[in-house]
């Protein structure tokens, strides 16, 4: 059995097309059960985000556990096959802990360094062992990852200054596009995990709003976020809402999951004030045709990453150091694995000796009748003796050679030598 990560990030495609392929949170449970019901899948992770939508599992067959990861997500997604198959990033064994350690790291990320990913791996590890998805293997594989992704923000300055997507379209709206926020009003679409950074970073900057509204599907969810803020500042709107406020506000930030546009064209072209919307949602919340709108000026996460890539330049060192220890906990991963796998097969090795001891002594009863009990414990020592001082050699050079390509080789070739 091998790892395999299969997948559609920002990296490889558009927007329009993560956007299409974007799969809600309570959906991810059906794809896991899809994923396991396949022949050549055995462990399966599921994540989808705004920037992936990724598979990690534990297949047989290369070819074939393609063809159902790449079937499965186009039934989950509704897309055909050939719409996202030349876009798709494929992962292979040792390169499958390297990818997902620079995703837990925020190496490959829009903001680098950001936190947000390390809860989306944590929530989707956690559904795939709640379904019986996620064995040893793979559990074993994204803890390692998310305690290097822990790491490299404690030991790198990568974290610093815009770490995540909640104060870089802050930075942007404020800094940037130069949105005066001093008496303003402003909405939150979304109470979530993004949302609620956004609401902070916005009442700790130096502009004084006027009012804060967090508009959310359930009102019990905006309500809470307001209770945590302690902002009197702060009102809770629902999405039926947001059409009337938007009129009166001067920025708006979407940080919500919906399937189709909560803000439409119609919506915005009430809009008599000049006004910043700022959608980070996959699919999109606010309607991104706004041509011919002189008031309405609209950012997403393709803007966002490009102003992270202009303010990159200071950090390039600090990317540099998060990449050296990804690198190095990657190794130390792939040498445990290694090592445990040597540990196994020596294991077995020496189980397979013992048996065949005790079944030669069996077989050969009969030649041993004259023999009193303790003569024949007697042969049977001498005979475990003999064996161990044979398995010797190749028990140690598994071990010293455990960790490496060489030892990989040997594991294989004994295994098929002694069928273990």
């Amino acid at each position: 059995m091998a790892l395999i990560s299969v997948g559609i990030d920002h990296e490889h495609a558009s927007l329009d097309l993560l956007e299409s392929a974007s799969i809600p949170e309570h959906e991810w449970s059906k794809v896991l059960r899809t994923l396991m019901s396949q022949r050549n899948v055995h462990e399966a992770v599921f994540v989808s985000t705004c920037l992936r939508t990724e598979v990690v599992a534990v297949i047989d067959r290369f070819h074939g556990a393609i063809e159902e990861i790449t079937h499965t997500l186009a039934e989950a997604t509704a897309l055909a096959p050939g719409d996202f198959s030349d876009h798709l990033t494929v992962n292979f064994e040792r390169d499958v802990a390297t990818h997902l350690f620079s995703v837990a790291s925020g190496l490959k990320s829009v903001v680098p360094g950001e936190f947000e990913v390390l809860g989306q791996l944590r929530r989707a590890l956690e559904l795939a062992v709640e379904e019986q998805t996620a064995g040893p293997e793979i559990t074993e594989l994204f803890q390692r990852a998310i305690a290097s992704g822990r790491r490299v923000r404690n030991e790198t300055p990568i974290a610093r200054g815009s770490t995540s997507f909640a104060q870089a379209s802050v930075m942007m709206a404020t800094e940037d596009l130069g949105v005066d926020l001093e008496g303003s009003d402003v909405i939150i679409i979304g109470a979530g995990q993004l949302a609620s950074g956004i609401a902070r970073t916005l009442l700790e900057r130096p502009a004084r709003l006027r009012r804060m509204t967090i508009c959310n599907r359930t009102s019990a969810r905006g309500e809470r976020l307001r209770d945590e803020l302690r902002d009197l500042r702060v009102a809770v709107g629902t999405l039926e809402d947001v059409a009337t406020l938007i009129t009166t506000a001067r920025l708006v930030l979407a940080a919500v999951e919906v399937s189709t546009p909560i803000i439409t064209r119609e919506d915005l072209e009430r809009c008599r004030q000049d006004v910043l919307f700022v959608d980070l949602g996959l699919p999109r919340a606010i309607a991104s045709d706004v041509s011919g709108l002189p008031n309405v000026c609209r950012i997403d996460i393709g803007d966002l990453h490009e102003r992270v890539g202009q303010a990159l330049g200071d950090r390039r060192e600090a990317v540099d150091d998060a990449q050296r220890i990804v690198a190095e906990d990657v190794e130390k991963y792939l040498n445990d694995q290694r090592a445990r796998g040597a540990s196994a097969i020596v294991s077995d090795l020496r189980e397979r000796f013992d048996e065949v001891v005790a079944s030669e002594m069996t077989r050969r009863d009969s030649d041993l009748d004259g023999l009193t009990p303790e003569q024949r414990e007697k042969v049977a020592s001498i005979l475990r003796s003999i064996v161990a001082k044979i398995a010797h050699r190749p028990t140690v050079v598994l071990k010293e050679a455990a960790g490496t390509d060489q030892g990989t080789r040997l594991s294989e070739a004994t295994r098929t030598l002694f069928d273990l």
